[in-house]
């Protein structure tokens, strides 16, 4: 397997300051935005919480929302019934369970409707400022092929990247590794030369 220490420090070499993409001032923000960001691209979320942190500014105003009138309001993200329906149920949750704060543990925040643990970690490290490692396409897709994870599993993958990473690295790691994703490591025709990565990755595809 990949030597996940020494890609960890060349990573956070090339992003010394990661940064998650959403668009956000508070943990309520990033939780909607995560929610919001499935399926869709972080810059159309963006634009889409513009005018929506606006108008909703506490969990209650998201548990009081009309649903037709939330629907309109998130279109442009996708899926939005489903969408409108979690984050709706959602924030009821936090407001019935939580004094409408949300929660900072990972235990408490995959309790919430809609909430998973890429979410939940998405806003423990990113809001919360908790070391933890959120697995989307990108880090799956980039962690198998640098070698530092074998499995197409998300809670398998985070696992063996908090194993192998140290504690007060991972969410440094975590964004700097969906950064790499987008920009060199890319699905499709991934800019394999002239990667920082390059001799420590055992894809073998790489060219």
């Amino acid at each position: 397997m990949a030597d996940a220490k020494k890609i960890a420090k060349l990573l956070l070499k090339k992003y010394p300051d990661p940064e998650i993409a959403l668009n956000f001032s508070n943990p309520l923000e990033l939780l909607v935005a995560t929610i919001l960001s499935a399926r869709c691209t972080d810059a159309r979320v963006n634009e889409i919480t513009k005018n929506l942190f606006k108008k909703y500014r506490k969990a209650e105003d998201y548990a009081r929302a009309d649903i037709k009138s939330f629907e309109a309001e998130i279109k442009p993200a996708g899926f939005y019934k489903n969408k409108a329906k979690m984050i709706i149920e959602c924030c009821k949750k936090i407001v019935r369970d939580y004094n409408g704060k949300v929660p900072d543990t990972l235990e408490a925040l995959t309790t919430l409707p809609g909430v998973g643990r890429k979410t939940a970690n998405a806003v423990l490290g990113s809001a919360f400022g908790k070391q933890a490692i959120a697995v989307d396409t990108h880090v799956l897709r980039v962690s198998n092929r640098l070698g530092i994870a074998r499995s197409g599993n998300p809670d398998i993958i985070e696992q063996e990247l908090v194993r192998q990473v140290p504690g007060s690295k991972l969410t440094a790691f975590n964004l700097a590794l969906i950064l790499h994703g987008r920009e060199t490591c890319t699905a499709l025709k991934p800019k394999c030369h002239g990667c920082v990565l390059y001799k420590e990755c055992e894809w073998q595809e790489k060219i």
